[in-house]
């Protein structure tokens, strides 16, 4: 049985705190109703940074830090996912974990049927998820034939320790499979290393069962940041913007009329006051307190990162056959 506290209050710990684990802990300690216990990361210096700006205690070990929590948020690199999320499941604590869920599909299911036995919430966070523009999205378009996505960004060192596909591109992937409701029939994709030893522009055309087809690219040495995604369907066509926060749907319902388009409307929405974190650890805090179902849970999580893992492979034959044709090196 997970550990319940006999207190009113739901104690959160954050193993990890680098870009995001920092950003969750501000979150964690802004929140209503979760108090921020401690954060926990192999670099001492960099944690009590973390914890002086927050107001929270340092744990030197991780094991100590599971035994004053009712949760913990994993936001450390992928390979160390399954081992600190096993560790905080077989003690009964709820887990939030960053994507990917596990470095691999097999560490994915491990931890699924781990939480699934000890009755305690696994939640991925897949942050897009949250967004607004996600949700007005499936309101709009629920038989999409044909997605593109794009997500570019200029070089970071940050997140290099992985491919493109699973630094980026995984976000679109998760997106578009919660979107399309059909298995995966076929990939297509290219990926080349630039300025890292890992993929980091990749492309990608997946199709699925039922005829839709979406193309996502990513790439993290583009000269500017977008974040976009085009939709067709018998709807209408969207366009959401993630970085403006803002949407817009052609179709015949509802909208103002474009005048000279044969009955079409346009609707135009943005968004200024949603912050898509605090929705996460709105999610998790009633899922964990109040049984409310996991939007984002272990089998979503895992879908992507299967997705994901099969956009890899992929590049890699193309890679592979390029190479044997002398395109590439």
């Amino acid at each position: 049985m997970p550990f319940m506290n006999v207190q009113s209050v739901f104690r959160v710990g954050i193993v990890g705190v680098g870009h995001f684990g920092r950003l969750h802990a501000v979150k964690v300690a802004q929140h209503p109703k979760e108090t921020l216990i401690g954060v926990h990361d192999p670099d001492i210096k960099r944690a009590r940074a973390v914890a002086r700006d927050v107001g929270c205690r340092v744990f030197e070990s991780y094991e100590a830090l599971l035994e004053q929590v009712d949760a913990v948020v994993i936001a450390t690199p992928a390979e160390s996912h399954y081992a600190l999320g096993l560790a905080a499941l077989e003690t009964g604590r709820h887990v939030l974990v960053e994507k990917p869920i596990a470095a691999s599909v097999e560490e994915g299911h491990a931890l699924a049927a781990k939480a699934a036995q000890c009755s305690c919430v696994l939640q991925v966070g897949h942050l897009l998820r949250y967004s607004a523009e996600h949700r007005a999205i499936t309101e709009r378009i629920t038989q999409p034939v044909y997605i593109e996505a794009t997500r570019i960004a200029p070089f970071k060192i940050r997140g290099t320790d992985v491919s493109v596909v699973l630094d980026l591109m995984i976000h679109d992937l998760d997106l578009v499979l919660a979107i399309v409701d059909s298995p995966i029939a076929s990939i297509d994709a290219l990926g080349v290393a630039v300025s890292s030893p890992h993929d980091d522009i990749a492309n990608a055309r997946v199709r699925f069962e039922n005829g839709c087809v979406a193309t996502i690219t990513a790439s993290r040495v583009s000269l500017k940041t977008e974040r976009r995604m085009r939709l067709f369907g018998k709807e209408g066509y969207l366009s959401a913007d993630f970085m403006a926060r803002e949407l817009s749907f052609i179709n015949r319902s509802h909208g103002l009329p474009l005048l000279g388009t044969g009955g079409f409307s346009r609707e135009a929405i943005k968004w200024k006051d949603h912050d898509n974190l605090t929705a996460e650890h709105d999610a998790f805090v009633a899922s964990c307190l109040h049984g409310a179902p996991v939007l984002v849970d272990a089998q979503a999580g895992l879908r992507a990162l299967e997705a994901a893992l099969r956009v890899a492979e992929e590049i890699r034959l193309s890679q592979a056959l390029m190479k044997s044709s002398g395109l590439m090196d």
